[in-house]
Order: structure tokens, then C-alpha cells, then sequence
């Protein structure tokens, strides 16, 4: 009997250390071609979107003067200087509709979406006397396409005078004159889209943003403001900030939702996998002693290679298909081979009732708590708790002595 549990404990090492290679593989090709595909999915759909809030500077002319030496005489020389100086919005009204689509690469899911954004701003000329505004407007990635971008003063269209990554405009403003600024445009981006009041702390008056997504998971990332307001709606979320009078460096911001990872949920699946594993093998122990069932560690290595059989194929078929359909498969096949094997050496009523129960209890459901983020330890402990309740009060009456006695007879 000793013999034959260190048999069982040498075929569990081998098979732990053959699920920690096959995840560690796992997670090489993932990362490998995360580096890879990443690069290639921002060229096409571009990266994550951070738009600024137009910016207004007011241009005064001042009498600046300066000493100059001259022979060794000292002359005062007065010039006239530029100096510009921030306007905050007086107003700005903003819509933002966010669609997401995930798109999968290799191994990984990536959250891609289309954003239509339209801000309508509004700047007053402080001052008494006629001003020169001028106004800058960044776009919010360089690496992004803009579809039907139009800039607008005062509801006349307006050229598109880049500066980099900034549309610039001049204006003209009359004494206590509004400026009517309106931007809109179509694009599309990649895991989160931000808006940012400006650098630093920035004062913002008689703001409001109405954002609509097609999709319920919300996250708002730390460290930005919460809406004021959320309407459920049929597909997602209507969301809205509005501030009267605000002082903040903070920003909005929605991070979108994640699908779970093929790559690394199979990776985190075969790291866990010698935990099934021994429940099993303590499982089919229990009740092959208690029934006096003849079980050689031959017949426990086959079924710890079929334990592997399982991993291995989902590992590799999540490439190809959808991930809940590779984990079906792969525990279809892994039932498969333990059934039809022990009904070779036990017979049919052990192999199709306690086994194939027991698999799926400890293989497939300890495996599929995985995909339920924040749930697993919860699900396997309270499986592993039951485990020995059931095992407790299936042997306490046995004399555990004379059983292994019986086993030594033959």
C-alpha cells in the first residue's frame, strides 16, 4: 500500500511539472504575440483616445522697456510686446457616443471602438476693448482617422489649419463679445477614451457631457470624475456630468470592458490543474479502497493523461474558436477517454457513475469557475469543503488499520 501511494504521489509530480511547462508556454506565446498584434492593431484601429478641451489665448499688446548699453552710455528703448493670456471657456456643451467592438487577435481579445463626438464652446472677449482670440483645438491621438471632422466659429465653417496635432484659428472679438466654437467628428480608438479639461488644475464654468455607450459593463478609471447622472437605456448607458462652477485636474474617462483572455485563461486554467488533479486522485482512492476495487498506479497514470488531454487541447483550440466552445470540447474528450478506459478496468457501473461524476465535479467545473472573475477561490473552496465533508462521513466508521491489513493479505 505505502508503494503504491508513492507511485501516485511520483505520477502527480510528473503531471504537475507537465501542466506548469504547458502554461508557461501558454503564456510565452501570448505575450509574444501581444507584442506583435498590439502594434498591428493600433495601425489599423488606432490607440487610446485622450481629447483636451479647446484652448483660448487673448493677445494684448504691452509697452515693455529696456536698458541698452551703448559706448558706455545707458539708453532706455521701449518696445511693444505680445502677450497672451488664457480665456476659459464660458461655456461647453459636449456629446459623446462610444460603440464598442471587440476584435480578436492571436490569443487576445482586443476592446476596440468607434467615438462620435461633438463639443460646442463657448468664449467671451473679457475685455473692453476689441481683442485678438485665438483659438487651438487638439485632436486626440495621432495615430486615429477622423471622419467628417469640421470645425466651425459662429456657424461659419472653418479651414483646418493643422499645427501638429492641434487645428489652430484666429479671431476677431468685439468688446464682451461670445464666440460660438463648434467641433465634431467620427473616430475610433482602442481600451479607453478620456477627456481632459487642460493641464493641471483648470477652472471650468457652465460645463455638461452627455455620453452614450452600447455596452453595460462601465468602469470609470481612478483618479476621474463620476457622473452626476446614469439612465440605463436598451443597449447601455446614457451617463452626464454637469458642473456649474468646477475647479478639478481631474478627468473623465471610460475604460471599456474586457472580454475574458483566451491566452491567459488557459494559462491560469493549467497552473490550477494539479489541484483537480489531487482531489481526483483522492476521490477515486477513497472509493476504490472502500470498495475494495484493484486499481494499479498504471491505471492512475492513463487517467492523469487524460486529466492533461483536456488542457492541452484547450490550449490550443482557443486559437480557433470561440473559448466556451473549446472548453466544451476539450472536457467532452477528456470524459471521453476516462470513461471508456475504466470501463475496461473496473467496469461499466464505476466508470460511467463515480468517475465520470467525480471528473466533471473536479475537472471540468473546478476549471470553469475561472471564467467567473472574482468567484473562483469562493466556488473551489466551497467545492473542496464538500469534498471532505462527503469523505469524512463516508469513512468514519472505518477502521482505516484494518482495511490497509486487508490490502496486505493477498
Amino acid at each position: 500500500m505505502i508503494l503504491r501511494i508513492l507511485s501516485l504521489i511520483a505520477i502527480f509530480i510528473a503531471t504537475a511539472i507537465a501542466w506548469l511547462i504547458l502554461g508557461s508556454t501558454i503564456n510565452s506565446r501570448t505575450h509574444s504575440s501581444a507584442d506583435r498584434l498590439g502594434t498591428r492593431i493600433q495601425s489599423v484601429w488606432g490607440t487610446p483616445q485622450l481629447q483636451v478641451a479647446p484652448s483660448c489665448l487673448r493677445e494684448t499688446t504691452e509697452d515693455v522697456t529696456e536698458e541698452i548699453q551703448e559706448k558706455g552710455a545707458t539708453r532706455k528703448v521701449t518696445k511693444k510686446l505680445t502677450v497672451q493670456t488664457p480665456v476659459p471657456a464660458a461655456s461647453s456643451r459636449i456629446d459623446t457616443a462610444l460603440n464598442l467592438e471587440h476584435r480578436k487577435k492571436g490569443l487576445l481579445w482586443y476592446s476596440t471602438y468607434t467615438v462620435a463626438f461633438q463639443g460646442d464652446y463657448t468664449f467671451r472677449n473679457p475685455d473692453e476693448a476689441p481683442r485678438t482670440l485665438l483659438l487651438r483645438i487638439p485632436l486626440p491621438a495621432e495615430q486615429a482617422i477622423y471622419d467628417g471632422l469640421a470645425v466651425s466659429l459662429n456657424g461659419q465653417p472653418q479651414p483646418l489649419n493643422m499645427n501638429g496635432n492641434t487645428i489652430t484659428l484666429t479671431a476677431h472679438a468685439n468688446p464682451a463679445e461670445l464666440l460660438q466654437l463648434n467641433v465634431r467628428y467620427k473616430s475610433q480608438g482602442l481600451e479607453s477614451w478620456r477627456y481632459s479639461f487642460g493641464d493641471k488644475v483648470n477652472e471650468v464654468r457652465d460645463f455638461s457631457m452627455k455620453m452614450t455607450t452600447n455596452f453595460r459593463d462601465i468602469d470609470f478609471p481612478d483618479n476621474t470624475l463620476a457622473p452626476g447622472v446614469k439612465r440605463e437605456t436598451k443597449d447601455g448607458w446614457e451617463l452626464t456630468w454637469t458642473y456649474q462652477s468646477l475647479l478639478s485636474g481631474y478627468q473623465i474617462a471610460m475604460a471599456m470592458p474586457q472580454k475574458l483572455q483566451p491566452g491567459p485563461l488557459a494559462a491560469e486554467i493549467s497552473y490550477f490543474a494539479p489541484v483537480s488533479l489531487f482531489f481526483y486522485f483522492f476521490f477515486i482512492f477513497l472509493i476504490t479502497t472502500l470498495r475494495n476495487i484493484d486499481m494499479h498506479p498504471m491505471n492512475y497514470f492513463f487517467l492523469a493523461a487524460a486529466f492533461f488531454a483536456f488542457h492541452l487541447l484547450n490550449a490550443y483550440l482557443v486559437d480557433h474558436i470561440d473559448i466556451n466552445m473549446a472548453f466544451l470540447l476539450s472536457a467532452v474528450v477528456s470524459i471521453a477517454l476516462v470513461a471508456s478506459y475504466l470501463r475496461l478496468v473496473t467496469g461499466n457501473q464505476f466508470a460511467f457513475r463515480e468517475a465520470a461524476i467525480g471528473q466533471f465535479v473536479y475537472l471540468v467545473l473546478f476549471s470553469y469557475a475561472f471564467f467567473f472573475r472574482g468567484f473562483t477561490g469562493l466556488a473551489i473552496t466551497i467545492g473542496a469543503i464538500a469534498t471532505l465533508f462527503i469523505a469524512m462521513q463516508a469513512t468514519g466508521r472505518i477502521r482505516w488499520s484494518e482495511r490497509f491489513a486487508q490490502q496486505r493479505l493477498p
